[in-house]
């Protein structure tokens, strides 16, 4: 029986380059977006021409009701999650004196409530098999923190910790559970600096370039494949930047 990847966050960036990387591999994909469902289509698209079979969710995966109706989507459609990778998430610049509440608690639902959910409930189907692996897409910001990224940083940081706590948990059960501290990814996050500021960014980083999604999507794939013994690590993925 194949075994069946969720990907959360998956429409465009770092998410849709993980799915487009287990498209090559013997796995069912379930992909998930909040809005761009369109792009989702296309995915699903893709996967059936490679004989990939895809389940497609579109909702906020920051709220409960949402997560459970997409994990009773899965249990109808598959055998549960064998490997769930968190990666859906939204970054805010801004100081905190600007900072909302609103603001606040949109990101600590996004970032790190949607992570805590989704590894609830696939690490009830794990558990039962004995097997798993969940993958947290972090950021180096979790590790270090950045200065106008103070709600960012503190969901990053709570993933990191929480991929800490759960794997010692998870561990004696033969589930396994890493983060990705990801650095500077050329992603859609990044848009919103000028050419001059990357430029200043990529000078500071000693591998000289951006990280791309697929240099994610392949790491992903190399600790879906790791040793067991390999958990609880929240690995900094950033060219020796930080």
């Amino acid at each position: 029986m194949k075994q069946t990847i969720l990907i959360t966050g998956a429409s465009r960036g770092i998410g849709r380059a993980i799915a487009k990387r287990f498209m090559t591999t013997d796995y069912n994909l379930v992909l998930t977006c909040h809005t761009n469902i369109m792009l989702l289509e296309e995915l699903k698209e893709e996967a059936k021409e490679k004989g990939v079979e895809c389940l497609i969710f579109q909702g906020d995966i920051g709220n409960l009701d949402n997560v459970k109706m997409l994990f009773s989507q899965i249990a109808a459609t598959f055998d549960g999650v064998d490997l769930l990778v968190n990666n859906a998430g939204m970054s805010s610049i801004q100081l905190i004196n600007d900072m909302t509440f609103e603001d606040w608690n949109t990101i600590v639902q996004t970032n790190l409530s949607s992570t805590f959910y989704c590894s609830k409930l696939a690490a009830e189907s794990m558990l039962k098999k004995h097997a798993g692996k969940i993958i947290n897409i972090s950021s180096v910001w979790g590790v270090v923190g950045a200065s106008m990224e103070v709600a960012y940083s503190t969901t990053k940081g709570g993933i990191n910790a929480m991929t800490k706590a759960l794997a010692k948990e998870l561990a004696p059960s033969n589930v396994q559970v890493n983060a990705i501290a990801c650095g500077a990814i050329d992603t859609d996050m990044n848009r919103c600096f000028s050419e001059e500021d990357m430029q200043y960014l990529i000078d500071e980083i000693p591998a000289n370039r951006l990280g791309a999604p697929e240099d994610v999507a392949d790491f992903v794939y190399q600790l879906s494949t790791a040793n067991s013994y390999l958990t609880g690590q929240v690995i900094q993925f950033d060219g020796g930047w930080i």
